[in-house]
Parts: structure tokens; sequence; C-alpha cells
């Protein structure tokens, strides 16, 4: 089965002056990538969550102006 989520490397094969700039400890001011994987998990989450609420509202006025 192939990988769920695309490869969370940003730099990848960009020259070195295009990654951002080093720290002691890495790179700085880059998203970690858990918190990668947690907006992609909210996306989602937000994104169902207000398909239900457009679905449950256009079923309420469904049901109101047809009885």
């Amino acid at each position: 089965m192939g990988q769920v989520f695309s490869d969370l490397d940003y730099d990848g094969d960009a020259p070195v002056r295009a990654r951002p700039v080093l720290g002691e400890w890495g790179p700085q001011e880059v998203t970690s990538t858990t918190s990668r994987k947690r907006q992609r998990v909210t996306v989602v989450l937000v994104f169902v969550l207000a398909l239900i609420v457009i679905i449950g509202v256009g079923t309420m006025w469904y049901k109101l102006i047809w009885g």
C-alpha cells in the first residue's frame, strides 16, 4: 500500500541557498512535523464537521418547506 501522507521533508532536492536558516537544534521558524500532521487531521475534521452542518441545515430547510 502506498503512503497515506506526502513526504514531510520540505527541503527535498532544493539547493542549500533555498533552505531555511539552520539553528543549533535544526531549522528555525519552520513548523514541526508533529504540528503539520496535527494540522492535516484538524483540516479533515473541520471539513467533515462543516459538511455535516451544511447537510443538517439543508435537510431541516427541506422538511420545513415541504412539510
